[in-house]
């Protein structure tokens, strides 16, 4: 177990979109809009084809934990549960970046949809429905964790998978705790809002 959780938090601690800024978009996502490396800050500054790009990354590293704790031989059925959650918290407090990480919902998404993938899709089903309704992707991002335990235990994931869940959505609710404020205040910036071009 604590194999899994070391793995896990070394793959979800690897900056991939702080590299992806750098590299093809010439910023340091720590400095600019949110100061977030996430892809929703890689969207407002560099458009949606990097933002997509950073997602695609954080998902792949989340489901990259939680294969290689399987291929490597989990020894308790929770090894793969840990990596997913260790995964999570090493993409939101990565030790390469002093701890300034992201949200931690792309790499959730990926790592359950390895675990339990049919309460992985309800909830992205959630996200977006409420990133349409509202235009904010943190409201996505909050509706679509508190659903995935309930839809992972309603699914009949194992208990570790259910708890796990549970860990990572308690984790994501927490990194958005500014963005709840800011939706209760009315100034969360909605997903069209772009950053001004960089001169």
């Amino acid at each position: 177990m604590i194999a899994a959780a070391v793995g896990g938090y070394a793959i979800g601690s690897l900056p991939l979109g702080y590299l992806a800024g750098r590299r093809w978009g010439g910023v340091d996502l720590r400095a600019v809009g949110s100061h977030n490396v996430g892809a929703t800050n890689m969207y407002r500054v560099s458009g949606p084809r990097l933002g997509l790009l950073v997602m695609a990354l954080d998902v792949v590293k989340g489901a990259l934990a939680v294969a290689l704790a399987g291929a490597w031989g989990a020894m308790t059925p929770q090894d793969p549960a840990v990596a997913a959650v260790a995964a999570v918290a090493g993409h939101v407090y990565p030790i390469w970046l002093r701890g300034r990480g992201g949200k931690g919902v792309a790499t959730a998404c990926g790592a359950f949809a390895v675990l339990a993938p049919l309460a992985t899709l309800a909830a992205a089903i959630v996200f977006v429905a409420a990133v349409w309704a509202t235009r904010l992707v943190s409201a996505g991002s909050l509706a679509a964790s508190v659903t995935l335990p309930s839809m992972t235990a309603a699914s009949g994931a194992s208990p570790a998978i259910v708890w796990g869940s549970g860990a990572a959505a308690a984790l994501i609710v927490w990194r958005h705790r500014g963005n709840v404020l800011r939706i209760w205040r009315g100034t969360e910036r909605r997903l069209a809002a772009r950053e001004a071009p960089r001169a």
